[in-house]
């Protein structure tokens, strides 16, 4: 089945895609329609508004983490069943991964997708250079076809009138007027939004005022008419048990004379928010049982624990409710202590660690871990220093690092790490490899590299 689509897209960030993109999902939701939201990038916050906005997991769609050649069958996995599909864009239109030309942007997705786009343009401070503006973006790229604009922080009737003549002759319809209005704010903090694990009420509260004023604003018809253009994506979707090859064979695995699988347990709860849908999908088909658990409110990991799985998150914000579930961290530092698998990425880190901000936290790595001035971010090239419970030595990946955390090492031995070795211009090692615990600050798309997930199962079952 097609999927009817479109991609919201800005000259550059701040311009209010997320604005528009969360409450074009949630007004198209209001109306009964199954939506689909995505997200061009990296960013693991946006698809929890997305996902509240439309009732279904937010998916990511990153041409750099994944490769373009994955990033319309993922889309078509994630829009199953969906009647129209919205995907928000990262950065400028046609900004992507430094030094690698459209690599990453929101452009090379829409063109893979073959998605039209709508441009959502700040109007605050200008009036007839929107068309301008707009005919550049629209004529920059013949492959990338501007079907409208939204024109965002509009200041009055007058203001709206000049805008709009301005672009009568560029013949790229103005599809949406949304007036400047310093009540929607979403909370941001150092490492972008604030997610919706953390202010639920709150963020239900915004993506409903985000519904209002798009379905107001905005020329619905219009867009669902435009969305509905896409041509069909003849390319069929990604799965996970394929992907995977399987559920793995073995005593205690899914594949077993009906076996119940391994457990996995995942982190979640508001200190642990940053995961991609397809690692529990992934996980799922290798025949494993996948659990969660919150770090900040259970005392103990779930019940026949085979596998311990801690993404990125906020620990920082959390880090004295974490360090006074004293039970809890004595049960994951038992856990790794006797040789359990556990892959911890970026929060997960900082929960292994001797400490954070000077609170106690696992102790599973001898290393401390602060705040830091300076913010880390940027996508990454590493290859696999040695055998580990995620990844056999020389497996390359892809990643993205992106905190405001350093780590020191402790008094004690070092880890017997690093997990990866960057390569390129920042090449150094990174993370930490220590028994049966894969730690480090990278970010990896597992349906890039399902080995990853299969390799893990695979060691639970054992």
């Amino acid at each position: 089945m097609n999927v009817p689509r479109l991609v919201v897209a800005a000259p550059a960030s701040g311009s209010g895609k997320t604005t528009v993109a969360t409450g074009l999902m949630a007004a198209l939701a209001a109306r009964g329609l199954a939506v689909s939201g995505h997200k061009v990038g990296p960013d693991y916050i946006d698809p929890g508004y997305h996902a509240l906005a439309t009732g279904r997991p937010g998916r990511n769609l990153d041409a750099y983490l994944c490769g373009p050649e994955r990033i319309a069958p993922l889309f078509r996995h994630g829009a199953a069943g969906a009647e129209v599909a919205v995907v928000e864009g990262v950065m400028g239109l046609y900004d992507g991964a430094a030094g690698l030309g459209e690599t990453a942007s929101t452009a090379q997705v829409a063109k893979v997708l073959r998605a039209p786009v709508v441009l959502v343009v700040d109007a605050s401070s200008q009036s007839r250079s929107v068309a301008a503006l707009v005919h550049g973006f629209a004529s920059w790229d013949p492959e990338v076809r501007i079907g409208g604009v939204v024109l965002n922080k509009v200041g009055s009737e007058r203001h709206e009138e000049l805008l709009r003549e301005a672009l009568d002759a560029s013949g790229v319809p103005v599809l949406g007027v949304l007036r400047r209005d310093a009540s929607l704010v979403t909370p941001a903090r150092h490492l972008g939004l604030v997610p919706v694990a953390e202010r639920r009420a709150e963020a239900v509260a915004a993506v409903r005022d985000m519904a209002g004023r798009v379905a107001a604003g905005c020329d619905l018809e219009a867009l669902l008419a435009l969305a509905r253009s896409a041509p069909p994506l003849d390319v069929p979707p990604w799965e996970a048990a394929v992907a995977v090859g399987g559920a793995v064979a073995g005593p205690g695995a899914g594949g077993g004379a009906g076996a119940p699988g391994p457990v996995v347990a995942v982190a979640g709860g508001p200190a642990f928010t940053f995961s991609y849908a397809e690692h529990a999908e992934l996980l799922t088909a290798a025949g494993a049982r996948v659990v969660a658990f919150d770090p900040l409110r259970d005392e103990r990991l779930p019940r026949g624990t085979a596998g311990l799985v801690i993404g990125g998150g906020f620990p920082e914000v959390y880090a004295p409710e974490l360090s006074a579930n004293e039970p809890l961290r004595a049960a994951v530092a038992a856990f790794a202590a006797a040789g359990g698998p556990v892959a911890a990425e970026c929060a997960g880190l900082l929960y292994l660690a001797r400490e954070l901000d000077g609170r106690p936290m696992c102790g599973v790595l001898d290393v401390r871990a602060r705040m830091a001035e300076r913010l880390t971010l940027g996508y990454r090239e590493a290859v696999a220093l040695g055998d580990s419970v995620l990844a056999a030595a020389g497996t390359r990946v892809r990643g993205h690092e992106f905190h405001r955390t350093v780590t020191e090492p402790g008094s004690g031995e070092p880890p017997a790490g690093p997990a990866w070795g960057l390569t390129g211009p920042r090449r150094r090692g990174e993370g930490f490899v220590h028994e049966g615990v894969h730690a480090s600050y990278l970010h990896v798309h597992w349906a890039a590299e399902p080995s990853i997930a299969r390799r893990f199962v695979e060691r639970c079952a054992a």
